[in-house]
């Protein structure tokens, strides 16, 4: 048997594959969701590792810079970035391509002016109202 931690909607669940022969059916898949954390430290056994927390998510001032957000309507994959810190964009100029359910839709800037952060990466997942550009 192997054990998992899996973080499935922010919930922690310890899962137990079993191992054995080859098979042409799928694994068996024991999931039940983890303790919460206890506030006091509890000492546990050697073999146990904590779950760690992931970080918290920097503020949207600090990630975006100064000026307007151009925001991610809805949660995707970001397949292009068209723009690069210091360019001029016209309002409706697209300025990141987000694929979301298998459609490619094109972010368009809301305003003119000059962009002052691009807050995104090709291959980056994004939720939406995720910070993608500001443009001043």
């Amino acid at each position: 048997m192997r054990n998992f931690k899996i973080t499935v909607n922010g919930r922690v669940y310890d899962v137990q594959v079993e191992e054995g022969a080859a098979v042409a059916s799928a694994p068996v898949v024991v999931a039940a969701p983890a303790p919460v954390a206890a506030p006091a430290p509890v000492a546990a056994p050697a073999a146990v590792t904590p779950v760690a927390e992931p970080a918290p998510a920097p503020t949207v001032a600090a990630a975006a810079g100064e000026g307007t957000p151009v925001e991610a309507p809805m949660p995707g994959t970001i397949l292009k970035v068209l723009v690069s810190n210091g360019q001029a964009v016209k309002a409706g100029d697209a300025v990141v391509v987000l694929e979301a359910m298998k459609m490619e839709n094109e972010i368009s800037a809301p305003c003119d002016g000059t962009v002052t952060a691009v807050c995104v990466n090709t291959g980056d997942s994004v939720d939406a109202g995720k910070v993608l550009v500001t443009i001043k």
